[in-house]
Order: C-alpha cells, then structure tokens, then sequence
C-alpha cells in the first residue's frame, strides 16, 4: 500500500517538473539585442504627443513615478499580497532604463510581459491588457518615453519571497491566465462602443482594479468589473452589480471621467482621481466619451429604469428627516463636523455640495472609500476645482469614524451595515 502511496507521489511530483518545464519551455523568450538610444529628433512631435496622451489614458505614471522622484524614474513600491514590487525606470537612461531597447524589446514587454534581457515580468504590470493595445500606440508610447529625459535610478529590490521572486515561475503564471490577443472590433457595436473597449480593456487597464482576484493575483473569470479592494480603497462594479442609488449613465459617466464629480454620485477620490485628474486629463472628448459609452452599456443602463427625479427627492427628504431624530454619536459628530456642507435642504444637490444620499462611498458594500475621505478628505487636487473637504484623521478616534460611518450608512442608504468599522478604520488608518 505504501508502496503504491509512494509511487504515485513520485509520478505526480514528477508530471508537475514536466508541466512547469513544458511550460517554461513554451514561454522562453531570447534577450533582444541592445541599440543605441535613438535620438529624440528621430521621432516626430505629432507622433510624440500623442504618445504622451496615451501614456495619460494609460496611467503609467502612477507606477512608475515613485513620491517625490523625477517622472517615470521608477522606485514605486506596488504592494501585492506576495511581496512589494519596485516599478522599474522607463526614461531612456542607458543603464537603469530603456535607453537601449528597441522598439520591438519594448512591443515585447507590452504585449508579452517579457524583459529585454528574456526575463518574465511579474503580471503587476498589466500586459495582460496591453497586449490589445495596437502597434500605432505602441510606437507612439514608445516615441514619447524614448524622448523624456533619462534618469539614472535603480529600483530597490523587490520584497516577493523565493521561490516566488523566481523570474521562470512567471511561465506558470501566464500558462494559466494570459492569452496574448489583438482587440477585435464587435461589428455588432458602434464606432464609440468599440473605441471606448479597446481603451478600456486595452491601455486602460481599467479591469485590473475593478475586478477580483485570486488566490494567484489574476482576475477572475467570469468576474469582470465586479468591485475589489485595492490599496486601501474599493474600486467599486462598473455592472449592474453597482449599488448607488441612481444609475451611471452615460452622461454621469462622461461627466465624472472628464471632471472628476457629478452631482449624483460623488467625487473621485483617492487613485481613481490620479486616473481622472492627472492621466486622462488630456485625453480628447472623443475618448472620454468612447468610455462612457462603453461602460454605461456594461452597466446595463438601459436595463435599469429609474426615476432620477423621485430618487433625488426622497434622498434628501430622508436625509433631512433622519438628521433631525437620529441622536446617536454618529449622528451628533455628523451635526457638528458634515452638516453644514452637505445640508440639501433646496433640494438641488450639487458637485460642490454633495448630497450624501446619493453619494456612491455611501452605497458601496465595502466602507473603504467613505472611511478613506473622512479620514484624509479631499484635497485640491482631487474632484474638481472648488471642491475641498478636510481630514479629520488628527481630530477623530477610529470609534468616531466608525460610528460616522455608521450613521452615514443607516440614515443615507437602504443599503446593509457595515461590519467591523472600527477595525477598518484602523487599518485604514496605519495604510494596512
């Protein structure tokens, strides 16, 4: 019987070598050689800027630009459930960036998430999406990186534990979830609908916050654009699954996208106003539009008839009712602290005054994004112009927080209560 435990151990041990061999064997990709930097007069300033706008619309800031470093010099810490992971420097620095990649070393790493040098990169970066992205944007990415300032700078080294830091391991990974692909349009679907995915899935990226995932960091099958956690904030379901109380619609949509906040919803806070503010503020109407078309059809919009008018009524109505029976210390910090900016009592909710019934942090099932904002607020970089809160982190306990919260929860949705405020609040607090 051992015997027979014993052997099947060993061959299963052994089809397991064979499969993370096959597969490494499969994804092996050689080291491109190197070039000389192109100089920045090689490339065409129309073609320049337009990579600079699609770098925008693809956000590759965030990542890459670490607090307080110079642009695109790499450094930032990306926090994953296996370790931090450094950015790298995409400045044309001969050493420490792509100085010497080629166009095709850089098509490469986008489409196929493969170093110059053969390496696999770890799926934080989201070639996973980029391999939609055209070989016009590409080259235009390309054009515009290639002519940014190089900078000398290393990145630190990443935390991931062995064996998981191990570069070959990464074959696995993409055995089991990437498909490198070209977008194909939907003949179906409309010039806008098709723009409007190819930015989304593609550049975008923008599944790779609002989807879950799992136990290996992929995205979910099947689960695509259902809300996640992310940074300590909740990338709330652009689907029918999104549970503020007016629908997103295609004008909601445009409107928040291209100025950060909508009367009905809510302000952008957090990474989605870095998205908003300081990565697709450049990008053409066009664009944003294609966007809000797309999502407003993932949404289902059309499948959701509601009366905006009737909501907006008995969401003020309920707000103003409450605030004057409720008498907990929710509702007292609310009184003393919110009240008087976000009082609707003409019953004209506005950007600059955002009426809390409707508010999307409020609905959400997860509090992160409401915690977030009374902890830190909303500065003038986030939302829009004219649109400030402060934070009240110094002058509330996590208790306080949560029972704001609380409050905000019971009296300004129909929604369940949260559970374990305090605790969130406090990891909110200490960035865990």
């Amino acid at each position: 019987m051992l015997k027979k435990i014993f052997t099947g151990l060993l061959l299963s041990l052994a089809l397991l070598i064979v499969a993370a061999l096959a597969a490494y064997l499969y994804y092996w990709r050689p080291a491109l050689a190197p070039i000389d930097p192109p100089a920045a007069t090689a490339f065409s300033p129309q073609v320049v800027e337009r990579g600079r706008i699609l770098a925008g619309m693809g956000n590759c800031a965030a990542c890459h630009t670490a607090q307080g470093g110079a642009d695109y010099a790499g450094g930032n810490g990306l926090a994953t459930p296996f370790g931090t992971i450094y950015a790298t420097n995409i400045t044309p620095d001969r050493q420490t960036g792509i100085g010497r990649w080629s166009l095709a070393a850089f098509q490469r790493a986008m489409r196929e998430g493969v170093g110059r040098d053969g390496a696999h990169l770890f799926p934080v970066f989201p070639y996973t999406h980029f391999t939609l992205v055209s070989d016009a944007d590409l080259t235009a990415l390309y054009a515009y990186f290639m002519t940014r300032p190089p900078v000398y700078a290393v990145a630190p080294a990443n935390s991931v534990p062995f064996p998981l830091n191990l570069r070959p391991l990464q074959a696995g990974w993409k055995l089991l979830f990437f498909k490198p692909a070209r977008y194909q349009l939907d003949p179906a679907q409309g010039l806008d609908w098709n723009r409007g995915r190819y930015l989304a899935e593609g550049l975008a990226h923008c599944a790779a916050c609002h989807t879950p995932r799992n136990a290996l960091g992929a995205e979910l099958a099947g689960s695509s654009y259902l809300g996640a956690s992310i940074d300590h904030w909740y990338a709330p379901a652009l689907t029918s699954a999104n549970t503020a109380p007016l629908p997103w619609t295609q004008d909601e949509l445009y409107a928040f996208l291209r100025t950060g906040a909508t009367a009905l919803h809510g302000v952008a806070a957090g990474p989605m106003s870095a998205v908003v503010h300081e990565g697709m503020g450049a990008s053409p109407d066009g664009d944003i539009r294609a966007l809000a078309t797309y999502f407003a059809g993932v949404a289902g919009v059309e499948q959701r008839q509601v009366d905006t008018d009737t909501v907006v009524k008995a969401g003020i109505a309920r707000s103003q009712r409450v605030s004057l029976v409720d008498n907990d210390r929710g509702a007292s910090l609310y009184v003393a602290a919110c009240a008087s900016c976000h009082s609707n009592s003409d019953g004209k909710p506005t950007a600059l005054r955002p009426e809390l019934s409707l508010n999307s942090a409020v609905s959400a099932p997860d509090p992160a994004n409401l915690i977030q904002v009374i902890l830190h607020g909303i500065s003038k970089d986030d939302a829009m112009p004219g649109v400030l809160m402060p934070g009240f982190a110094s002058s509330l306990t996590d208790n306080d927080v949560a029972q704001l919260a609380a409050y905000l929860r019971r009296s300004r949705s129909t929604q369940p209560a949260w559970t374990n405020l305090e605790a969130a609040v406090a990891r909110a607090r200490a960035g865990k």
